[in-house]
């Protein structure tokens, strides 16, 4: 039922992404082609190992034949300093359709559907995050600070969708939105902007799915709202007074007038009750001019039953229609956005994956096609823990993610497998964990 999400089958959709990659050399000097550069770098993120390549190397010498062959199709090793300098001259978007084709592979088989929530849509959250900063290193593609010292500081940033759902552990990365300098334009790239772009370029793909975009109080504006009801995209956004007085000031209105919904509920949450107080209006406006657009808003407040001490606080606008009966539903979607700080960028700057470290830095695009594939990377790992039983096992019995890939890292050094269901199987059997 799996079987195009195997990890041969995610690996191949990569190489033939990478088997079209642009290839700037001239002359004779083609020792290496673009798809042993491109496959050789991701096969460090997905193994988290920096000393990949040059143990597979070692072991090539010694036995013939290696795993950087049988499991990741490599035909030569590119050297570190070879595999970025073939790489910086190619764009990021050309792994955009690894991602897309990730994605339709997981809708086909109906993983998706494990990842629906209020109106049968999927949760796609926007955040930004840096993933670069230096005072020294920098390229064409970087954004640039004035530090209070005079000093310019030069970074790299990245808004990164995830597919999220209230009460599952997992999260899967979309193709970032890189925050670049923009031809033609004299204002620095923004992460707003960013999410204009990625809006355009991905919103008809993904209405046809059924998708509803969350974000921080940024997002929450009329233009990005308006590009997102132009590409029939459902959204949920966080929406703060300061940001939308005109809106506020209807809500209080129709709060002093007595028509505000309201809706109130007890939980116990182990140790305390908890009372959580919604509010809900439709049809309001989202700012103060008679072009404004109309959304529906809910807001939120717990509070400790016994000391009314305020635990949380926050409301959303959306375009689904707010009820007695979906606001708790509406709410808990909104309230979802934060997985894509604490599951998705957390876990890529701590968890192994080093969001942060510099790679490779390049003159061109080679920080931001790594980060590309070490989010593929975390992506492939993602799907296998979800369709891979033999994965799956595995990750639960050595607990952390570090000690599974410390594992991995000490295997793919000394034994040579055929494929990735060998490897699986021979660590499954030493750990005597039942795969039937």
């Amino acid at each position: 039922m799996y079987e195009e999400l195997g990890p041969e089958k995610l690996i191949q959709s990569l190489k033939e992404s990478f088997g079209e990659f642009r290839d700037v050399r001239t002359g004779k000097n083609t020792q290496y082609e673009m798809v042993d550069a491109g496959i050789g770098a991701f096969s460090v993120f997905f193994t988290q190992s920096p000393s990949f390549l040059s143990a597979q190397e070692d072991m090539k010498r010694l036995k013939g034949r290696c795993n950087a062959e049988s499991l990741f199709g490599l035909h030569q090793i590119p050297s570190d300093n070879q595999i970025r300098s073939l790489l910086d001259p190619v764009a990021p978007t050309a792994l955009a359709p690894v991602f897309r084709g990730v994605f339709e592979r997981l809708e086909r088989t109906g993983v998706l559907q494990g990842f629906r929530s209020h109106g049968n849509n999927l949760l796609v959250i926007l955040d930004g995050t840096q993933y670069f900063s230096s005072q020294k290193i920098h390229c064409e593609k970087c954004n640039s600070r004035e530090l209070s010292n005079g000093k310019l500081n030069y970074f790299h940033s990245v808004l990164t969708p995830v597919i999220a759902q209230p009460g599952n552990e997992h999260v899967l990365p979309l193709a970032p939105e890189y925050i670049l300098p923009q031809d033609g334009k004299e204002k620095q790239d923004c992460e707003i902007e960013a999410a204009k772009r990625w809006v355009t370029e991905n919103g008809d793909f993904f209405s046809q799915y059924g998708v509803t975009v969350m974000g921080d109080d940024l997002f929450s504006r009329q233009p990005f709202v308006q590009k997102l009801k132009e590409k029939h995209l459902r959204f949920i956004l966080v929406c703060k007074p300061d940001s939308h007085p005109a809106l506020y000031e209807t809500v209080e209105f129709l709060a002093a007038s007595g028509v505000l919904g309201y809706y109130q509920k007890r939980r116990w949450n182990g140790k305390f009750g908890e009372i959580y107080t919604y509010r809900y209006a439709n049809q309001l406006p989202l700012r103060g001019d008679q072009a404004a657009l109309e959304v529906n808003w809910c807001e939120l407040t717990v509070t400790r039953e016994d000391t009314g001490e305020q635990l949380y606080k926050n409301a959303f606008i959306t375009d689904f229609q707010v009820l007695e009966t979906t606001v708790e539903a509406l709410v808990l979607d909104g309230r979802t956005r934060w997985k894509v700080e604490n599951e998705n960028n957390n876990v890529l700057k701590t968890k192994g994956y080093h969001l942060e470290h510099n790679f490779g830095h390049g003159s061109q695009y080679l920080a931001s096609l790594l980060l590309s594939l070490n989010l593929l990377a975390f992506l492939f790992h993602t799907v296998l823990d979800l369709v891979d039983k033999k994965y799956r096992l595995l990750r639960a019995a050595l607990r952390t993610r570090r000690k599974f890939f410390q594992h991995l890292e000490t295997l793919l050094c000394y034994l040579q497998f055929s494929s990735w269901d060998e490897l699986f199987s021979f660590m499954c059997k030493g750990l005597q964990l039942n795969t039937e």
